[in-house]
């Protein structure tokens, strides 16, 4: 990893009535960078996703994770206890698309607003229902690239309900990555065929990693999960 030095500060994105609160960090060093918007796994901006959104800032990029909770837990961050996966599925299934979408957008207009950011070109990355939700945030136009780590339900649901987010594929203009174990409990490796298919079918520029022995949430290396190999 690259060490560059880094500022981080926490910021309010405005979005209507709604300020989502976010964790933003980008290099010292004058220059014109590209826009990364991170999206957390359902325990809320905590402190695994703050430090994957410093190690993003570290190796040249803006970054910037909004808090997906905001309009139903603001503040809220977990860690990874029986209990902590319980409440954050259940804010998780108060979320709707639409809604996220519009937050999403909220938080790359203000990274484009950012005299640093390079314009006409932000990525995302997420991380498990995150992983979903940067599927989702594929198909706005200002994303070029996507990063998609284990998002569970992107073949079979939609937040709020609705056809699943796997129907969307025709929309999503950039390319994208998407990670996935193949020992995850959550998604069937069905699943995973089900969306390469869909990418192929619909000609989006795609790559899909798989990665044997691996179970849910294994980048995070604050769950026991965690597989080095695959990091």
């Amino acid at each position: 990893m690259t060490d560059r030095e880094i500022y981080i500060t926490d910021v309010s994105v405005p979005n209507g009535e709604v300020q989502i609160a976010a964790h933003l960090a980008y290099p010292t060093a004058e220059g014109i960078y590209l826009g990364i918007v991170v999206i957390q796994e359902i325990f809320g901006v905590n402190s695994h996703i703050r430090d994957v959104t410093e190690r993003i800032a570290k190796e040249g990029y803006v970054a910037i994770a909004p808090a997906i909770y905001q309009r139903i837990a603001p503040g809220f961050e977990t860690g990874y206890t029986p209990e902590d996966i319980e409440i954050g599925k259940e804010y998780k299934d108060q979320t709707k698309a639409s809604e996220l979408l519009s937050d999403i957008q909220a938080t790359i207009d203000y990274l484009k607003a950012q005299p640093q950011v390079k314009q006409g070109a932000i990525g995302c990355i997420g991380f498990c229902f995150g992983g979903h939700v940067a599927y989702l945030a594929a198909t706005l136009d200002d994303i070029k690239a996507t990063a998609s780590f284990y998002g569970a339900g992107i073949a079979t649901q939609t937040p709020g309900g609705g056809e699943p987010t796997i129907t969307r594929t025709p929309e999503i203009g950039g390319t994208i990555y998407a990670f996935f174990g193949m020992e995850d409990a959550s998604i069937p490796p069905d699943q995973v065929d089900a969306i390469e298919a869909e990418l192929e079918k619909n000609s989006v520029p795609h790559k899909i990693f798989r990665y044997d022995g691996a179970e849910h949430g294994f980048f995070c290396d604050q769950r026991a999960s965690y597989n080095q190999k695959c990091s």
